[in-house]
């Protein structure tokens, strides 16, 4: 089901660019994410981790685009510090890795010929999920795929700034939630906060 919906998420991102190849822009970009989980009875921290992808950007009218992403996406949590005293002796935090493919699509409004702001849906793909303790033998990294209860996709949204330089470079400033629940019946959402730099080529 989400590969299939990836699929779909590809076509409708290619076929907008086709559609206006002559006006469109093409770039690349990465960051940093700052990751957590809202929702009652949790006690975690932000986890820090990276975004790296593909952005074009499709004009429409003037002072408004449609800019549509895919990128990787380092997200999830940390646990709160656990006491170095403890029966398990593991390190001073556990990383709750959950990466994502995500895709979307914003509508970006010009205050400015280089000052943007963007917002928009994003359909979300779990790629990876681990918990990563004290360093073993193993890298310390248990994966969590064939047991795991959070769900593949995830719909969410994302609403950020961004400023783009007459040459193509551009930082950008965005925050993005899960509207839909990591878990059933548990009230769990993705939360992140992310900084970047990219280029339109």
């Amino acid at each position: 089901m989400k590969k299939s919906i990836l699929v779909l998420a590809l076509i409708v991102f290619s076929t907008s660019i086709s559609t206006a190849q002559e006006f469109v822009q093409f770039g690349a970009k990465g960051g940093v994410n700052f990751a957590n989980i809202t929702g009652d009875d949790f006690d975690t921290e932000s986890r820090t981790g990276f975004n790296v992808g593909l952005v074009a950007e499709i004009p429409v009218a003037n002072r408004f685009s449609i800019q549509p992403e895919v990128f990787y996406s380092a997200q999830g949590f940390d646990l709160a510090e656990i006491d170095q005293d403890n029966v398990f002796d593991i390190d001073d935090n556990i990383e709750y890795q959950l990466d994502y493919i995500n895709v979307p699509v914003l509508a970006k409004i010009y205050f400015t010929d280089g000052l943007s702001i963007q917002a928009g849906p994003s359909f979300n793909f779990k790629v990876n999920e681990e918990v990563d303790t004290m360093p073993t033998e193993d890298g310390g990294d248990t994966d969590l795929e064939d047991y795991s209860k959070v769900k593949d996709f995830e719909f969410g949204g994302a609403v950020g700034l961004e400023y783009k330089f007459d040459g193509g470079f551009f930082v950008q400033g965005r925050y993005s939630h899960g509207f839909t629940k990591l878990i059933d019946d548990i009230d769990a959402h993705n939360s992140v906060i992310q900084a970047g730099i990219g280029f339109m080529f």
